[in-house]
């Protein structure tokens, strides 16, 4: 049916040329592209090219004349980002100037301020649309399937959703005393951030994991909970009918709160560059180095993830509750397609939304959040692809 150019080579990019792989029919023939092109072809050599015909190349993300110049060359019918969120940018601009549809994962960041806002995404929202061609904007997991649970949710239970509460649980054990199981430098910029919920018409700022709750998640149990500022509660906020509350709720261990704060404490984590030895260097950068790569954190995870949202609002004038979430196990994972859930998590629904597009079942001109679309081929993907959803209709609240 189509081609897809998909820029990165790390843990989600693997799952994602996985699952391409997995849906011939769909993607009859991928390149992957990143600037470590030994990373490219290793994830080539995992696989057998008997139906997607599976090519490499070199790529700075960086640089949009590059990637003009690849897609150019290789001329893929959509653009699967899942590098790092300071390149969304520059590869959309690539795809404006060839008119070739986009999808990423996560919203654009700049790299010099830890700041996750959708308005630099959104300015191209005139632009995609004269150019007639299609962007899907944050389309992993959370953000991702949590807008695609919503828009479901919206469609099918609520005339009115009047709270989200938006859960991610990773009960994964990976046996490190600490390691971060996503990119060490966007994952560690976001939990030292000001957290954030949206109430009545504006996001109320709350100093970084200052609000704990514990919260009994499905075949998990009780977890510790923090409240973060999330990306897609900017875009739910707009786009949800009749939405008076958003909160974007993760699980940590006490283990890793604590090793977040002594690294914070010596300044590890700052992105101010410092003078060493005569060179500048960020410090996160530098402990991103050091710490464990989360695409070899696969073998050695154990234990499950659960992802979801709870709605409450009203239907034909009554109250209703209701919660969606999906369960997933690091090692079954790992068995099918060599990664852990984190990754996996984000890279089936990237896959997914890229095969809405190219069906044309997600398929019109402008800049886009998934809750935006039609949310009932995606979920009936979901299942098909690996990713179950589950159900409850009275579910505990988070108080």
């Amino acid at each position: 049916m189509g081609k897809a150019l998909i820029i990165g080579a790390g843990g989600v990019a693997s799952v994602v040329v996985h699952k391409c792989c997995q849906n011939p029919e769909v993607f009859e023939e991928i390149c992957i592209a990143s600037r470590t092109v030994s990373k490219c072809d290793a994830l080539k050599d995992k696989l057998k090219e008997d139906k997607t015909k599976i090519s490499t190349a070199s790529l700075d993300a960086d640089n949009t004349e590059e990637i003009i110049a690849l897609i150019n060359q290789f001329k893929p019918d959509i653009v699967i980002n899942v590098a790092l969120p300071y390149q969304d940018l520059t590869i959309m601009d690539a795809c404006l100037a060839t008119k070739v549809d986009y999808l990423d994962t996560a919203n654009y960041e700049p790299l010099d301020t830890a700041k996750f806002e959708y308005k630099w995404q959104w300015a191209y929202r005139e632009k995609f649309e004269e150019a007639g061609i299609t962007a899907v904007l944050g389309c992993g997991f959370d953000p991702g399937v949590t807008g695609v649970f919503s828009a479901y949710a919206m469609k099918h239970y609520f005339d009115e959703i009047k709270q989200i509460d938006i859960l991610d649980a990773n009960a994964g054990d990976h046996g490190y005393p600490f390691a971060t199981n996503f990119n060490p430098e966007i994952n560690i910029r976001e939990i030292t951030a000001n957290g954030s919920y949206y109430e009545q018409g504006k996001f109320i700022e709350t100093e970084p994991l200052e609000i704990k709750r514990v919260y009994n998640f499905p075949e998990i149990g009780d977890k510790d909970i923090y409240l973060l500022h999330h990306e897609e509660m900017e875009s739910l906020a707009l786009n949800i009918k009749g939405i008076e509350k958003i909160r974007f709720w993760m699980t940590f261990s006490e283990r890793y709160i604590t090793h977040l704060r002594v690294l914070e404490n010596v300044g590890m984590t700052s992105i101010e560059p410092i003078d060493f030895e005569g060179q500048k260097i960020v410090p996160l950068q530098f402990l991103k180095a050091v710490l464990p790569d989360p695409a070899s954190l696969g073998p050695r995870t154990k234990g499950k993830t659960n992802i979801g949202c709870i709605y409450q609002g009203t239907k034909d004038g009554e109250d209703k509750t209701y919660y969606v979430y999906n369960v997933c196990d690091h090692e079954e994972c790992y068995k099918e397609v060599g990664s852990q859930a984190i990754s996996y998590t984000t890279g089936v629904p990237a896959m997914i939304g890229a095969m809405m597009v190219l069906q044309k079942k997600w398929k019109k001109s402008g800049v886009f959040n998934v809750e935006e679309f039609d949310p009932d081929p995606f979920m009936e993907a979901l299942n098909k692809w690996g990713l179950h959803w589950k159900e409850e209709f009275k579910p505990t609240l988070v108080d």
